[in-house]
């Protein structure tokens, strides 16, 4: 289970250091095998290879004559690219990937459980005041009963 946020500096060669705390699963789980992807929302996501594989298959599965559906493949399948953690726990995020989550020096690398996703800081910091600002909004219908 992948959880936290974490203030990351991407290198002068544009790799990220995955933190200590999850390095060591990553590399047992997934070989240090790993998928990078552009996501909806301006962030990037970052999943190990095995759990990336059915999610793509899903994808794919969809109507490409759908303009949701073709749209959500050419984004996330059409930007989704195999990295490695290499020998120093770093990963190299492509300039296409860069410019998708305009990624400057410091970014957030935030656990989502099965993955994680990758902001830019400030993005990041007007995504969680959105969701501070909707303090009041109804919880999803499935939430519903949840308490903290």
């Amino acid at each position: 289970m992948y959880r936290g946020a974490t203030l990351l500096n991407l290198d002068g060669k544009n790799r990220l250091a995955v933190p200590t705390k999850y390095r060591e699963h990553l590399i047992i789980e997934s070989n240090g095998a790993m998928v990078i992807t552009a996501h909806p929302h301006g962030c990037l996501l970052l999943y190990p290879k095995d759990a990336w594989t059915p999610i793509q298959s899903k994808i794919m599965q969809l109507s490409s004559f759908d303009k949701k559906s073709s749209g959500l493949q050419r984004l996330l399948v059409g930007y989704a690219e195999d990295t490695n953690i290499d020998g120093a726990g770093r990963l190299l995020i492509s300039q296409a990937l860069r410019e998708f989550g305009n990624l400057a020096k410091t970014i957030m690398f935030v656990g989502q459980g099965t993955h994680f996703e990758i902001w830019n800081q400030e993005m990041w910091g007007q995504e969680i005041s959105k969701i501070n600002a909707n303090e009041d909004s109804d919880l999803p219908e499935e939430l519903g009963g949840f308490a903290l």
